[in-house]
């Protein structure tokens, strides 16, 4: 309730009523919400504005334990859909809370740099593992806009979604770590590319 609750003022408050987000590409969200979704995270608006980009639809985020360690702000983000993960010793739940999420008609998303950064980095195989594992597809995103949270009251921001990855079709022959290579390697060619028309997209704005 809470999720959805937050969801929909910030819906009204950003993108109908000051118009501060656009989104581009919706119409390759899959049908139904068993799918993960990937973005580059280069602020804690990202987190917030594909929220709202999905909506009705919800996500469910990674979030480092850390997070949960205030028992009042744990609860808080338990609300909100997110479900800690140990970022340093990742143990069997890592994998097992996602998987189970997704094959119960949910969405998680996840953002593979492992943390914000406005540099290219190697990216965390987490996803790709999670995503072949429950046999789900991938949805590739890219944000551009605002990096502070104040930034979405105040300037425009833009989310674009790609063609979905398929999880489940890889080149013959690979084996199971080189499949998570491939899914990695494609979510982050995926991801650059939607940058790149991001960019030249806000420069006709």
């Amino acid at each position: 309730m809470l999720y959805k609750l937050i969801g929909t003022v910030l819906e009204f408050i950003v993108a109908k009523r000051l118009k501060n987000l656009e989104v581009l590409g919706k119409d390759n969200e899959p049908d139904n919400n068993e799918y993960l979704v990937t973005c580059n995270h280069e602020s804690y608006n990202e987190i917030v504005l594909l929220g709202v980009a999905l909506l009705p639809n919800q996500i469910h985020f990674m979030a480092k334990q850390e997070l949960f360690e205030n028992k009042l702000f744990g609860k808080f983000l338990s609300a909100l859909n997110a479900f800690p993960v140990n970022r340093e010793n990742p143990g069997p739940s890592t994998l097992k809370i996602p998987v189970k999420l997704l094959n119960s008609n949910k969405t998680v998303g996840i953002f593979p740099s492992g943390h914000r950064t406005t540099e290219e980095v190697p990216l965390k195989r987490g996803a790709a593992t999670i995503a072949m594992l429950a046999k789900k597809p991938i949805l590739p995103a890219a944000y551009v806009g605002p990096t502070k949270l104040i930034g979405m009251l105040t300037g425009k921001a833009y989310i674009k979604f790609g063609a979905p990855i398929d999880t489940t079709t890889f080149p013959e022959g690979m084996k199971r770590q080189e499949k998570v290579e491939y899914l990695t390697n494609l979510i982050g060619e995926r991801t650059k590319q939607l940058q790149q028309e991001l960019n030249e997209y806000v420069k006709t704005k």
